[in-house]
């Protein structure tokens, strides 16, 4: 359990800013191992509030070997997180003391690597469900505001509710990922 406190900021809309200028680096840093550069999670919906993280989804054809990707990004000043147990995907967090970035490495057409995309595809074009998903954050983050193991597992009920609407959608729309972000 971490000491960092979690707290949900309103929609900032440098978080795109930053996004951009650090998805230029990956993209001249990966070239093309990085079959996509995509802005994922809540900092990517326009009027979401968030965890100020930048989350950044780079897609590859395969996980292994991790060196294609690794000595890039580690090149970047990213840390490798060898230890994260989500097997479908290779985790990089941001030096300490620098602006908090996740970038979540994932095979390109995996589910892992579908779902972030479509969900906040369906986010950005329903803004409806915008104001519920806040409300449960900034409701979650007061209930555990210093176990972000906790929050993210609580958060999981709304997930799979709000995945089962996008799916829904994603087939009545023909939705398909648009281009990479950068």
């Amino acid at each position: 359990m971490s000491r960092r406190v979690i707290r949900i900021e309103a929609y900032d809309a440098t978080w795109a800013d930053r996004f951009a200028e650090l998805g230029q680096h990956l993209r001249a840093a990966l070239g093309d191992v990085a079959l996509r550069i995509d802005h994922i999670g809540s900092t990517a919906v326009p009027e979401l509030a968030a965890k100020p993280v930048v989350d950044i989804q780079i897609s590859v054809a395969a996980l292994d070997p991790l060196d294609p990707f690794r000595v890039p990004l580690e090149g970047l000043g990213y840390v490798y997180r060898a230890d994260n147990a989500e097997r479908t995907k290779r985790y990089f967090r941001e030096r300490p003391g620098d602006p908090r970035t996740h970038i979540h490495v994932r095979k390109l057409g995996s589910f892992s690597q579908q779902f972030p995309l479509l969900l906040r595809d369906y986010l950005r074009a329903h803004p409806a469900e915008l104001a519920p998903y806040e409300h449960l954050k900034r409701q979650l983050a007061a209930q555990h505001p210093h176990d972000s193991a906790a929050y993210t597992e609580a958060k999981l009920p709304w997930f799979w509710q709000t995945i089962h609407r996008a799916d829904t959608w994603s087939q009545q729309t023909g939705w398909e990922p648009g281009p990479s972000d950068a």
